[in-house]
């Protein structure tokens, strides 16, 4: 009998186990390949940092070494920075603009479930703990993602302006030219390319996502209408 009741006891941790990653599957599988991604990065961006040295006469840095250079830290927040702009303005733009017949809008003219006051949820079973709690704690609840964004992306730009500028002196010092401030690299031609070059790109993604769906289907994923819906529905 005991044996059994551990039998019983082990195949329903492990049962458990499998629904709890195969309901967070999504979330896990992206960490993942950001992680293969961002390691994949740090070693590529190691050895482009080594060939510059090299080209310039210079010694070859460890990878240890490396994590304490601006060319790493620049290129990650450039990235991230543009990413987190790019949700966040999607994310807040969507609460007021339309695409008809794109699922990632709103409908045109149409009260959505979502623009339900949530005062009136207060007591429901199960509500987040700021709408039961409501006052300044809901109203800050309420535009809690596109806050969330925009903070993430103010980090990373603060972060993508630091790592630049140690790149951007050290390449200064590397040629002998003088020490350059802070200032300077903020208002440089290059802090601002460097920027836009991604911001534009993701701007461009979104558009392009929001609009190629009102006509394109991908069976099986909410981004998508289902395949038998018109081009004028939302879902």
């Amino acid at each position: 009998p005991d044996s059994r009741l551990l039998e019983v006891m082990r195949h329903s941790a492990t049962t458990l186990s499998m629904a709890w990653l195969h309901d967070r599957a999504l979330t896990l599988v992206m960490l993942g390949l950001f992680m293969v991604s961002l390691f994949g990065q740090v070693l590529t961006g190691w050895h482009e940092h080594n060939n510059d040295l090299l080209d310039h006469g210079h010694a070859a840095i460890a990878l240890s070494g490396y994590f304490a250079t601006g060319h790493l830290w620049e290129a990650i927040f450039e990235n991230w920075e543009s990413e987190f702009l790019q949700m966040g303005a999607f994310v807040v733009l969507t609460a007021f603009l339309v695409q008809k017949g794109s699922p990632e809008s709103r409908r045109p003219r149409v009260a959505e479930p979502f623009d339900a006051d949530p005062r009136r949820f207060r007591d429901h079973p199960g509500a987040p703990w700021p709408v039961r709690r409501g006052g300044w704690v809901l109203r800050l609840y309420e535009q809690s993602l596109g806050l969330a964004f925009l903070l993430l992306f103010l980090m990373c730009w603060i972060g993508h302006a630091l790592g630049g500028f140690a790149e951007f002196r050290s390449e200064a010092l590397a040629h002998r030219q003088a020490s350059p401030a802070f200032t300077d690299y903020l208002s440089s031609s290059r802090f601002w390319f460097e920027s836009f070059q991604n911001w534009q790109s993701e701007f461009l993604a979104i558009g392009a996502m929001v609009w190629l769906s009102v006509y394109l289907r991908q069976r099986g994923s909410p981004e998508s209408k289902a395949v038998h819906a018109s081009h004028a529905d939302h879902d």
